[in-house]
Parts: structure tokens; sequence; C-alpha cells
């Protein structure tokens, strides 16, 4: 019974020295929560772009066609004109139905 209560407080002992040095490790990264990021995309507004928000039923197909990177990739501008046509056609059928 000796051996079981030497052990339980050996472990407890260890845990107990271990516990702080493994908070002044984790410590650092508890404080990155006050620090505040860098800018790292510029503003959205910052080339004439319109204020309505992708796929808001004021959106509209030029609208859309504005909002495609002047560096994109002809392969991502491809899906962008796809996605903006879709769009169009979700927005258009909402249009036609009467009463609204």
């Amino acid at each position: 019974m000796d051996t079981y209560r030497m052990i339980i407080r050996t472990v407890l002992v260890v845990s107990l020295a271990v516990l702080p040095l493994l908070a002044w490790i984790v410590a650092p990264s508890a404080f990155a929560a006050d620090k505040t990021p860098a800018a790292s995309a510029p503003s959205a507004q910052s080339d004439g772009r319109s204020l309505v928000a992708s796929g808001a039923v004021e959106d509209s197909q030029p609208a859309c066609l504005t909002r495609i990177p002047k560096d994109a990739t002809a392969g991502q501008r491809l899906i962008a004109v796809e996605s903006c046509k879709r769009d169009q056609t979700s927005r258009q059928s909402m249009q036609d139905v009467p009463g609204r």
C-alpha cells in the first residue's frame, strides 16, 4: 500500500512542478489577441467598385463583372464571368415572378 501512495504522491508532485513550466511556455500565445494585425488587403472601395454586395438583389451583371480583379488568370476570369451569368439568371428569374 505504501508503494501505491508513493506513486500517487510522485505523480502529483511532478504534475505540480511541470504546471508552472507549461504555463510559462504557453503564456506568450495567450496575449496574441492583444496584438493588432497588420493590414493585409487593400480597401475594397479603393478602385471605385460598387457598394452593393455580391449576390444581393440590387446587384447587376455589370457590377459583378467589375469586381473581377484585373490581375486574374484566364481560368479565374472565366469562372468569375460564368458565376456572374449564373447570378444574373437567378436574379432575372426572381424579378420575373408576378406580384413582386
